[in-house]
């Protein structure tokens, strides 16, 4: 029988879902190529430098990755793409970082001619010692990160065999009545075989406990830097609730607190705060402020250049990134590669829904037209103005009424990105509103009545986006976001899947305003969710309210 894929010359993969060696297929392509595009019918991977570079981290050869695709392809396998997959996964491992003496590091390469190109490149000659041999180069512990970022910018991807600093002794050990799932115990050994990396789940997948056993795992002080003060709240919850340290060990590095401790819990925004715009960061000396042996960055996507730098400095440590998606907008994934590790692990989430241990989503979009005086008034704004009128459509209004109608009782998520729009929305509801101004103490304790179910609706702008867990919400209405955000899309779904009682359902509704710029970005931002194989049904407001609430697709 002919394979189930072809190859093609620009380094993209075709696979054919009918064909019945499909499922093996795209579990051997899952280790070396990124899926772009899941449509019905045919999948697309593509096979690029990070992917080869993550795949030979795993201890994928070249050869194995070229005979894989050979065997799988319909046709003759461009030479070509072989030559690349040759070339490119070889090239990782050929420059070595490893442990000196004096507290230097030394950069190996097995060609001499190897190591006399990148050197001369500046971005690497200035951040070196000495050349006490042909193949060799030492430079102080400080560069190893620049280093890294260095030679990424140069295709050539360094193995960073150097040893981590242990860190201060932590006592901490999961609470007995916590179990890991299958996926999750995969997920910590993965890491802990390697000591730096990223580990890619689904939201409500479970990511914050791959944390924590990974801090069980170490037994070394640590420091997690994450989204949002709510998340801070949650992992601080989190380890109070499955691990056995005591919570005086626990400290929160915010505006409200600065308390580190052996385990200190941090925010992206905190490291990067500036009091003068043209001043420094005074809070990055936090990451060396302690014998840190764990750093663990919660949606490591989000890791901003400042962070970087930062990242860049403690290479000595021990390192864990975990995201529901590594794309960034700005293309910055191979920063991600060379300062915090290649992804360790990764897993589909169509095959965590399947297995139960995520919700079922059904996601919908909704087309709303816009009324005659604001058509007028969008046609003749400016492009940022035409979206923000598009986004705040009050047609949506009573859509979002309709969703409520539909499922009645349900634990609902009203999310946009406009506050003036959401108060409105609100208001007609009458329901609570959550964004970035709320008093933290009023946010939990919205948050903790949403979960008991004692406010069925909350309408929350992106503050909501990470790291917040409301495992009872079922539905979501996505009023307005963030123009084409891929991540964005996937972390408001993610939102709904934590595993739900009975036939452990969700539904996804985003309105968009009709013949708007504002539906050429939804779908830009569904991108993503169409590649981890989720349908969007496409309606308008009065198929909309007719339609049959039909079953998540399997």
């Amino acid at each position: 029988m002919p394979g189930p894929a072809i190859v093609q010359s620009d380094r993209t993969v075709l696979l054919e879902v009918a064909h019945p060696g499909f499922e093996e297929a795209r579990g051997a392509l899952a280790s070396f190529a990124e899926l772009e595009k899941s449509p019905e019918h045919v999948h697309t991977y593509r096979i690029s430098p990070v992917s080869l570079w993550n795949a030979a981290a795993a201890g994928h050869t070249a050869e194995a990755i070229a005979s894989t695709l050979v065997e799988l392809s319909r046709y003759e396998v461009p030479q070509a793409v072989l030559a690349d997959v040759r070339d490119l996964c070889g090239r990782y491992g050929r420059l070595r970082l490893l442990e000196g003496d004096g507290g230097l590091l030394r950069l190996v390469a097995d060609e001499p001619a190897l190591l006399a190109e990148v050197t001369r490149a500046d971005s690497v000659a200035e951040l070196l010692r000495g050349r006490p041999s042909p193949g060799e180069a030492t430079l102080a512990g400080p560069a190893r990160g620049p280093l890294k970022q260095a030679l990424i910018g140069l295709g050539w991807p360094v193995e960073d065999l150097a040893p981590y600093e242990d860190g201060d002794a932590l006592e901490l050990s999961l609470a007995d009545d916590v179990d890991l799932r299958p996926y999750q115990a995969d997920a910590t050994a993965a890491f802990a075989a390697a000591g730096a990396g990223v580990i890619v789940l689904p939201c409500g997948a479970g990511k914050t406990v791959v944390g924590l056993a990974a801090i069980a795992q170490q037994g070394t002080e640590t420091l997690i830097v994450t989204s949002n003060a709510a998340s801070v709240t949650q992992w601080r919850r989190e380890l109070c609730d499955k691990t056995t340290v005591a919570p005086e060990a626990i400290g929160e590095y915010s505006g409200r607190r600065k308390e580190i401790r052996p385990v200190t819990v941090t925010t992206y925004q905190m490291l990067t705060h500036r009091p003068r715009r043209d001043g420094g960061f005074p809070h990055l000396d936090l990451f060396e402020r302690r014998e840190w042996g764990l750093v663990i960055y919660d949606e490591v996507h989000l890791l901003p250049a400042p962070v970087f730098r930062a990242t860049a400095r403690i290479q000595a440590r021990r390192r864990l990134g975990l995201t529901a998606t590594l794309i960034r907008e700005d293309g910055a994934e191979p920063l991600v590669f060379s300062l915090v590790g290649p992804k360790r692990y990764d897993t589909a989430w169509r095959e965590l829904e399947q297995a139960g241990w995520i919700a079922g989503a059904e996601c919908a979009e909704v087309r709303v037209p816009l009324g005659a005086s604001l058509k007028m008034e969008h046609a003749v704004a400016q492009e940022r103005e035409r979206f923000r009128l598009a986004s705040a459509n009050p047609a949506k209004d009573g859509v979002v009424s309709t969703v409520l109608e539909r499922h009645p009782g349900a634990q609902t998520l009203v999310i946009g990105y406009y506050v003036d729009q959401l108060r409105r929305i609100a208001q007609r509801l009458g329901a609570p509103v959550i964004t970035g101004r709320t008093p933290g103490h009023e946010r939990e304790a919205l948050y903790d009545a949403f979960r008991a179910g004692e406010v069925p609706v909350l309408c929350v702008s992106k503050v909501a986006n990470f790291a917040l867990d409301l495992p009872s919400a079922s539905v979501a209405v996505q009023v307005s976001g963030t123009f084409g955000s891929r991540q964005e899309e996937a972390q408001r779904l993610g939102r709904l899947l934590r595993p739900k009682p009975g036939d452990n359902r969700a539904w996804f509704y985003t309105l968009v305003s009709h013949e708007t710029s504002e539906q050429e970005f939804a779908h830009k931002r569904q991108l993503f969710l169409a590649e981890q194989g989720y349908r969007y049904t496409v309606l308008d407001p009065d198929e909309l309210a007719a339609a049959p609430i039909r079953r998540a697709a399997a």
